[in-house]
Formats: C-alpha cells, structure tokens, sequence
C-alpha cells in the first residue's frame, strides 16, 4: 500500500468515529470519488501530494499532504465552516494509525479555505492535512 492511501484510509477512519464530524455529515457521505455532483452536505477525500522528505539515507520519511473537499448547498459559509472545524478537531485528537506499513511521525491541519462555488448554491471547503510519516522496514 502507498503512504498516501494509507493516510486516506487513517484520515476516514477518523472521521466516520468522530461523532462531531458525523453529526454535520453523514459517514456515508464521506467518500472518495470523482462523480459530481457530491451529497450534500459531504466530505469528498483522495487528492494528496507525496514529497520524499530527503532527511534520511534510507528514503523511508515521506510527507503527505492530503486535501479534503467539504462541500454543502446552503447560503453562506457557515456549514462548511463548522464542518471543516471539526475534521480539523478530528484530525488533532490523536496520532493517525496508519496501519502496519507506516509510522505517524507528525501531523497537523495546515489551512483551511472557504469558498462559494460558482453555481451559486453551492459552498465548498478545503482542509490540508500534513501528515510524516516513517515507513516501517519488514
């Protein structure tokens, strides 16, 4: 498994277990997945960008960062703010597990963005989690 799908899988399941995530968005609308248009409201995961961290002989630090889509029909931003607040809340309660393969070395929320879609109806939301992670040697 990559490390940016094991970091996918870490960041869902802390999702779908976090009730004040789930409260705001149903666990079966936190997908990954390229169909529009999205449930709303829903947490859309997937789009990451993996960089060698270039601190170790072995190659084995990568850094992950993955980007959350939150997105929401309503008139304002105030839903897909509360909702990016509590992944951001989610996310922080605790180090990822990432399963066997990989070590969660750090990790953070880095920027959070609210925007309105230019549909008009339509309010979205971007989290950036930054996570390093150590791949553990078999």
């Amino acid at each position: 498994m990559s490390v940016d799908l094991a970091v996918q899988i870490a960041i869902r399941a802390r999702l779908v277990a976090t009730s004040t995530v789930t409260n705001l968005v149903a666990a079966a609308s936190i997908l990954d997945r390229n169909k529009s248009p999205a449930p709303s409201p829903s947490i859309v995961l997937g789009d990451a960008h993996v960089v060698d961290e270039g601190n170790s002989l072995s190659r084995s630090r990568s850094r992950v960062y993955h980007t959350i889509h939150v997105w929401k029909v309503e008139p304002s931003r105030e839903g897909v703010k509360a909702i990016s607040a509590a992944i951001r809340t989610a996310i922080q309660s605790g180090r990822l597990d990432l399963g066997p393969s990989f070590h969660c070395v750090d990790w953070r929320v880095s920027s959070m963005r609210a925007l309105s879609d230019p549909d008009g109806e339509t309010s979205h939301g971007i989290v950036t989690v930054d996570v390093l992670a150590d791949e553990v040697a078999p």
